[in-house]
This record gives structure tokens, C-alpha cells and sequence, in this order.
């Protein structure tokens, strides 16, 4: 039961992350023509007043709005097709519709007056006036849609109704669900919006300490991939806060960036990227620097390579499990003290009054939400960052010597670990390496991705051989459960999974 639970928060968190990672393409989008709007930046740099190129500037600002509109819809439709085991497709479509029938559904109770609504929130979503859940609704259609898929995509009926039945039945049965719950839950949804509420007001009220917990997590959480939900739960419900009728602290920071004061936004930055970037862009690049300095000679142009693109993912992008990855087993102390670190960052960045949004922590969210926004406070990074890099350094590189162990993820000499790129001839090897290494096509169930993660539930896990795994330029190795597996490789995760899942087909 316990692998079963853990199994299923990892494959939700990796599901939650295809709209979270279009939102924060589209934050960066929107910061950087939210800064070039602003009045100061056009005083100084004049071309930015032209007609054609406001018109642009603020085309692309609204678009890139729109996103953030429809965080419900996106949520239902990834969270069915993430977790629908077999014909994904089928499952998206089906939770689209069963959102839509859940909105009808709800607006079909509230429009009787049946009871009294006025103390919940009533809002028009794609086109019907019904209650607004926000972020929850998405989710819980999403879970409906992809238990309905995986238990009716291939059931069959009689000849005469045969048409109905498989994928066809999928959409049918979801909307009869969805329609049903939607009924329901404006009389539940209540007591539940207000205990949501309240927990959001609680992690609120424990100031300094909340946010630590926070950064806690989000760090110790990497392993097992449970960072997205609980990254995805306070970017997008009231858990993150509530101002204004809008929830969760990403949403609030990029619809009302423009409309108050910066300052007014720091109680929901407090759980973005400003917390991410001290060790991000500071600490773990002088832990890369330390983990080189103590790696034998003969190992140091292998690791070199290594640490080189990892620093780069993480300072650039905010990737940080390439580096991360390559001490956390070896050297488990080391990922604690990083942990403590990440949430001593959250807090020191809200308590400095820092107020840089979006999700990233890497260089693109802090030049454009931090140092092209006025009132930012955006050199408290630099400050605190540098402070950072002489820690984890001194840390590092003194543990490593005291304990003498050398930090070698590399495991011979054909190894592909430091390559963030694979050419097309190779990649086809790698594939069919990794197919092997996961115990062939018959003892692979289901393959999926997340930004730096090949995901694999297989039947037999005695079957999975570790070194030939490796051999494929793995950075790591989680089992969370009996049946799953994860393996990193990086940024360049997708190429791998796409071409792993084409090579399964035949």
C-alpha cells in the first residue's frame, strides 16, 4: 500500500508539471513585456513608444495572460493524460469534456437557489456562470477522468451497441461522472474551500518559519519527485493565499505584478523563485567547484565536463538535479545541509524583502522579474548568493576531504554522462541500451518524463540491471517503489524518452 501511495503522488507530481512548465514559459514572457511597458524603461529607451512596437509588446503581455486563466482546464486534461496508461490521447480529451460537464453540472445547482450561494465564489469559466474552485476542480476531474479511462478504455459490449463501447465509452461514462459531482459538490465545497482557507492562513500566520518548512521540502522532496505537488498546490490554490478573489502565490504575483505596489506582493513571493536563486546561482556552482577540486586527477576531465553543464542548468534555468543527483546518494549528509540551506534561503529572501515571482530561480527569472523591476530588492540575492557560494564551497570540499570520498558519476570510459546533447546516431543506441537495462520490452509497462527524469513503472524490478543503466549516461537512480523507476539524465531527458517510447513500438 505504502509503494502504491508513493507511487501515485511521484506519477501526479510529474503531471502537474507539463502546465506548471507553460506557465513559467509564459511568466518569463510576461515579465520581460510587463518591464518593457513599464514608464520608466520606455522614457529610456524612446523606441519602445512606437505604436507598432507598444501594440506588439502588449499583444504578446495579454497572450501570455490568457495562460494563467486557464490553470483549471490544464490541470484536468495533464493530470488525465499523465496518468492514463494507455492511450494518453483519449484520456486528455476525456478530461477536457469532463471539466466542462462539471461546470455545467454545478451551474445547473447554483442557478436553482436552492440553498444560499453568495458565500462562495461565482465566476464565469468557458463560457458558464458556476462555482469557482479554482485549481482544486481541475484536479480532482483530472483524477476522475484517468481512474474512469484506465478501468473502461477497453471494455466491450454487444454487437449491436459494439460502437459504444472501448475509447468511445471513456468519454461518455466521464461525462456522466463529471456532470454528477458537479451536482454535488456545491453543497460540500463549503467547509472544504474554508478548511483550505484556513490552512492557507496558518502557513501564512508562521511567518518566518512557515517559509522555511517550505524551502525544506521542496529541497528533501527531490528524491522521490514530490516536489511538483507540493510546489503545484501552493502556486495554484489558496494554500499559496488568497488576494482578491485569486489563489495560489504564482497566479496572484503575475495577474497583479502591474496593478499594485511590488511591495504588496512579497507575502506570496515568499514561495517562488526568489528562494531558489542564493543556491542556485550561487551555492550549488561553488559545490560543483568544490566537487571538482577534490575528484582524482585522472577522473577530473570526465567530472569536469559534468559539473560544467550542471552548474549551467542550474544557474542558467534552475535545473538543479543534474548536480544535485551527483552527491545525493554518495554523499547523503551533503544533500541534508543543502536542504537546510534551500529553506534558510526561502526565509532570508523574505524576511530582506525580496520580491522576485515566477518559478524558474535561475538567471532569466531573476534579470526579468528581479533587476528589470523596480522595487525588487533584487541585490539581496548577490548579497546573500555570494555568502552561499563560500559556504557550500568550505562545506563541501571539507567533507569530501575529511570523508575522502570522490565524487565520480562517470562509470567507464564509453560513458555519454556529460553530453547535454546526443547526435541521432547515438541516441538510437542509447534507447535500445536503456530498453535493455530496464529488463526489454516485455517488462516495460509505462514510460514518461518529467524535466530531467525517464519515469518507467516495470513488472519485474530483479529484472532492471543498474550498471547498464549508467553505462547510458544516467546522473542517478531512484526505486520509490517496487514497480517504478527513475532515472536522471538531465535536461536532455526528453530526446531519450521520445525515442525509448518509439523504439517500444515496434
Amino acid at each position: 500500500m505504502k509503494d502504491k501511495i508513493i507511487q501515485f503522488f511521484s506519477n501526479l507530481g510529474r503531471s502537474l508539471m507539463m502546465p506548471i512548465a507553460a506557465l513559467a514559459a509564459c511568466g518569463i514572457v510576461l515579465g520581460l513585456t510587463s518591464a518593457l511597458l513599464k514608464a520608466q524603461v520606455v522614457a529610456a529607451v524612446p523606441f519602445l513608444g512606437f505604436a507598432v512596437v507598444k501594440f506588439v509588446i502588449l499583444a504578446l503581455n495579454k497572450l501570455s495572460a490568457v495562460v494563467f486563466t486557464l490553470i483549471p482546464v490544464l490541470f484536468a486534461i495533464s493530470i488525465s493524460l499523465g496518468l492514463a496508461k494507455e492511450d494518453k490521447e483519449i484520456a486528455a480529451f476525456a478530461g477536457f469534456i469532463g471539466y466542462y460537464a462539471f461546470l455545467v453540472g454545478s451551474s445547473l445547482v447554483i442557478a436553482t437557489e436552492v440553498i444560499d450561494f453568495s458565500a462562495m465564489k461565482i465566476s464565469t469559466i468557458l463560457g458558464v456562470q458556476t462555482l469557482d474552485m479554482g485549481a482544486i476542480a481541475g484536479i480532482i476531474i483530472g483524477l476522475l477522468t484517468a481512474h474512469l479511462h484506465n478501468k473502461y478504455h477497453k471494455v466491450e459490449f454487444p454487437a449491436a451497441i459494439a460502437f459504444y463501447g472501448g475509447k468511445r465509452f471513456v468519454a461518455l461514462v466521464v461525462i456522466l461522472c463529471s456532470g454528477l459531482l458537479g451536482l454535488v459538490m456545491p453543497f460540500i465545497w463549503a467547509p472544504v474551500s474554508s478548511g483550505i482557507n484556513a490552512l492557507g492562513g496558518l502557513i501564512a500566520s508562521s511567518g518566518s518559519f512557515g517559509v522555511f518548512i517550505y524551502g525544506l521540502l521542496e529541497r528533501l522532496l527531490i528524491p522521490t519527485g514530490l516536489h511538483h505537488v507540493l510546489n503545484g498546490l501552493f502556486r495554484t490554490t489558496a494554500l499559496g493565499g488568497v488576494y482578491e478573489g485569486v489563489e495560489g502565490c504564482l497566479n496572484i504575483f503575475l495577474q497583479f505584478i502591474d496593478k499594485v505596489q511590488i511591495s504588496d506582493l512579497a507575502q506570496f513571493t515568499k514561495f517562488l523563485g526568489q528562494g531558489k536563486m542564493p543556491y542556485m546561482m550561487f551555492g550549488l556552482p561553488a559545490a560543483a567547484y568544490a566537487i571538482y577540486k577534490t575528484t582524482p586527477q585522472e577522473k577530473k576531465g570526465k567530472v569536469k565536463a559534468l559539473m560544467i553543464a550542471g552548474v549551467a542548468a542550474s544557474a542558467i534555468s534552475g535545473i538543479t538535479e543534474p548536480l544535485e543527483f551527483s552527491f545525493m546518494f554518495i554523499a547523503p549528509q551533503l544533500f541534508l545541509f543543502h536542504s537546510i540551506m534551500g529553506g534558510l534561503s526561502f526565509m532570508l529572501m523574505s524576511l530582506l524583502g525580496v520580491v522576485i515571482g515566477n518559478t524558474g530561480g535561475g538567471l532569466i527569472d531573476f534579470f526579468i522579474w528581479g533587476v528589470f523591476q523596480p522595487g525588487s530588492n533584487w541585490y539581496w540575492v548577490i548579497v546573500v548568493g555570494i555568502c552561499y557560494a563560500a559556504i557550500y564551497y568550505f562545506v563541501f570540499y571539507s567533507y569530501l576531504k575529511k570523508k575522502n570520498i570522490s565524487i565520480d558519476v562517470s562509470v567507464d570510459d564509453d560513458s555519454k554522462v556529460n553530453e547535454q546533447t546526443i547526435p541521432d546516431n547515438e541516441l538510437f543506441n542509447t534507447a535500445r541500451t536503456i530498453i535493455s537495462g530496464l529488463g526489454g520490452v516485455e517488462n516495460i509497462l509505462v514510460v514518461n518524463n518529467c524535466m530531467s527524469r525517464l519515469r518507467v513503472d516495470v513488472k519485474d524490478m530483479s529484472k532492471v540491471d543498474d550498471n547498464v543503466l549508467k553505462s547510458t549516461g544516467s546522473i542517478g537512480i531512484i526505486k520509490p517503489t517496487d514497480g517504478h523507476i527513475q532515472v536522471i539524465y538531465g535536461p536532455k531527458v526528453e530526446k531519450i524518452a521520445d525515442k525509448v517510447r518509439e523504439l517500444l513500438k515496434y
